[in-house]
């Protein structure tokens, strides 16, 4: 059966697809588009999943708020290059999945993807088809969702790249963002040191004593010695304990208590973070991909 334009072009609009795949689906299809898609579909679907091992370390952090600032969403979602992550299609579909959290208020990533993307799709098809679509795995990372009975969600984000949530209760606007922007800047590791995770002090701990014990000192001596560096840890790590970024004279702590307000919570994201990247050399992929086209 012969292929018109016209078959091409409409199929193109519907799967977003390149000219010489929807012309070879529709011939495979003997013209009949909707067949056509659908094996598009699965033959996506096949090589989404062969993606799904890629190292994806680049992407874009995304923060959402709803209009009582009651609730808010911090996303972290990547793909395997920078290009990607500035396009049309990537950048929609991270809105919407944001969207999609903030109103469906999903428990874990298992209960994201399971969740209807639209009419006819779950989270994870339309993922599945993005990357069948792009060529480059894309990851749904990792999220974090604020609900504040008492207080507001405030966020803050510096390009792309770094994205912050922090949950205050008191002061106002202007104070949710010098905080949020402080925390992108400074990147503490808690609130406060009943905040900070037992396992980071510890591990501080350990490194601090070795060192004081280096000193020769007697044990009591050196024990003093350990407790005063602990403490300018924590001042150095903590977010009340950091000097304000933008009046270094005052510690954040003191910018609370003038507001009368205080940090609930917050969540720092920085894209690739704790990825693992592989080193390669771009031009020889490019070649290889052209090779085996």
């Amino acid at each position: 059966m012969a292929i018109t334009a016209a078959q091409v072009k409409e199929l193109r609009e519907r799967t977003g697809s390149g000219m010489m795949e929807c012309k070879k689906a529709l011939v495979e299809a003997d013209g009949d588009i909707d067949q056509a898609i659908e094996t598009m579909r699965k033959k996506g679907m096949a090589k989404a999943e062969k993606k799904a091992g890629r190292v994806a370390a680049e992407g874009k952090v995304i923060t959402r708020t709803s209009d009582d600032g009651r609730l808010g969403v911090i996303l972290e979602m990547n793909s395997e290059t920078d290009f990607v992550s500035a396009g049309d299609d990537f950048n929609d579909f991270a809105d919407a999945i944001a969207r999609i959290i903030l109103e469906k208020q999903p428990a874990d990533a298992d209960a994201l993807i399971q969740l209807p993307f639209d009419d006819s799709r779950d989270v994870h098809t339309a993922r599945q088809e993005l990357v069948a679509k792009i060529g480059e795995n894309i990851q749904l990372r990792r999220f974090q969702l604020y609900k504040s009975d008492a207080g507001q969600v405030h966020h803050y984000l510096h390009g792309s790249r770094i994205g912050v949530m922090v949950e205050i209760e008191g002061g106002d606007e202007q104070l949710g963002r010098d905080i949020a922007m402080h925390i992108a800047a400074s990147n503490p590791a808690a609130v406060d040191e009943n905040d900070m995770p037992a396992e980071l002090l510890d591990k501080e701990r350990a490194i601090l004593k070795a060192q004081a014990e280096e000193s020769g000192k007697p044990p009591e001596i050196v024990e003093k010695m350990l407790e005063g560096r602990v403490q300018k840890f924590l001042k150095e790590t903590t977010l009340v304990g950091q000097p304000f970024v933008k009046d270094p004279d005052q510690s954040v702590a003191e910018l609370l208590k003038g507001a009368g307000a205080t940090v609930k919570g917050f969540t720092r994201y920085e894209v690739g973070e704790g990825i693992e990247k592989e080193e390669g050399n771009f031009a020889e992929e490019v070649m290889a991909q052209v090779r085996g086209s």
